[in-house]
């Protein structure tokens, strides 16, 4: 009995053990930057992954990150946030650092003034 009970804490431990890097590079703070939005114009064409546009989903479009990646934008101004996967590259506007979906910018609250100041993380 005691065998069997130390073996399962030992797979614990190092499933445990093994999962640990991966939860730490999950959640990594890219910092603060300027974010934009896209819409009408792309709505239905093709993003950079290959997918078609919708820009009431829930996407965003980043000059470095890998496809898929999820990650946490929060509007400083306000406090509200979103998580948004890259499916897309750019902004292709200097100073900028990642280009919303419509449907993130609208939940941001960054509709009317087309650009906002928000704090981005890496969540998958």
């Amino acid at each position: 009995m005691f065998n069997g009970f130390f073996s399962r804490v030992l797979l614990i431990l190092a499933i445990s053990v093994m999962a640990a890097p991966e939860a730490a590079l999950a959640h990594t703070k890219l910092g603060v930057g300027v974010a934009s939005w896209y819409g009408p114009g792309f709505h239905g064409r093709s993003t950079a992954n290959g997918e078609r546009y919708d820009m009431n989903g829930l996407t965003a479009a980043h000059k470095t990150l890998p496809f898929n990646t999820k990650v946490r934008v929060t509007n400083v101004r306000n406090g509200r946030s979103v998580v948004v996967r890259i499916n897309d590259r750019g902004p292709f506007v200097k100073a900028r650092t990642i280009d919303l979906s419509r449907g993130a910018a609208k939940a941001l609250g960054m509709i009317n003034a087309g650009t906002a100041h928000v704090e981005l993380e890496i969540i998958s």
